[in-house]
């Protein structure tokens, strides 16, 4: 009996070790970033094609939070953006929203609501991420009024109530913060950009928009040595 008990042990600590070795991929974006709107598709490939080989960590880069420039103010410049990733990547653009003088664009909301699901329920982070990113790129809701994430919210079965008491808090607030600070800690310029954590080592897969395959090899080439 005790060598059976000794045995359990063992198993269970190689097991613990296996998953904290288990190597983790932080994607660093932002839901009103264009080129992470873009990309979205090429992760999605990506992950599928690792097939559970690395943990998925998000982490909100904030690309421009707290901003006060309006989408008028800046239709020039985010307009040949946004032609620019939907030529190389396919996604859906409506620019109807690049006239508006009365919407600021700060990407702090969006960021924070994503901040939101992840405590809430961390395996919907990724589909929240990819919903907010079509309600402003393709349906050109307004990314400040807390009603464009809770009719998201209500098609993947969150709590609304919930949601809005956390996304107004000021605990969220504060840790929103916290993840533009862990961005800038790991010394991320860009979005989207990939990171791979692997035998306590940080190693840059990607800054900026790549395809999948590309994405894919760099990272399978890591973990094979």
């Amino acid at each position: 009996m005790k060598n059976l008990y000794i045995l359990l042990l063992f198993t269970l600590l190689n097991l613990q070790c296996m998953s904290q070795d288990k190597p983790t991929l932080i994607y660093f974006g932002d839901p009103m970033c264009s080129w992470c709107y873009g990309f979205s598709p090429e992760l999605s490939k990506a992950l599928k094609e690792l097939d559970g080989k690395v943990e998925l960590e998000m982490v909100m880069g904030g690309l421009r939070p707290y901003n006060t420039q309006t989408m008028q103010d800046l239709e020039g410049f985010l307009k040949s953006h946004w032609e620019e990733v939907g030529h190389r990547s396919g996604q859906p653009f409506q620019y109807d929203i690049l006239k508006d003088h009365s919407f600021v664009y700060d990407t702090e909301p969006a960021c924070r609501a994503v901040r939101v699901v992840r405590k809430l329920n961390p395996s919907k982070e990724l589909e929240f991420f990819k919903a907010v990113q079509t309600a402003f790129y393709y349906e050109n809701k307004n990314t400040a009024d807390v009603q464009t994430y809770l009719a998201i919210a209500k098609k993947m079965d969150i709590d609304g109530a919930t949601f809005q008491k956390e996304f107004e808090s000021d605990e969220m607030k504060a840790l929103i913060k916290k993840d533009f600070e862990k961005s800038a800690e790991m010394g991320v310029r860009g979005f989207p950009s990939l990171m791979l954590v692997h035998e306590n080592k940080n190693i840059s897969i990607s800054n900026g928009y790549l395809p999948s395959k590309q994405v894919v090899q760099k990272i399978e080439l890591f973990l094979q040595k």
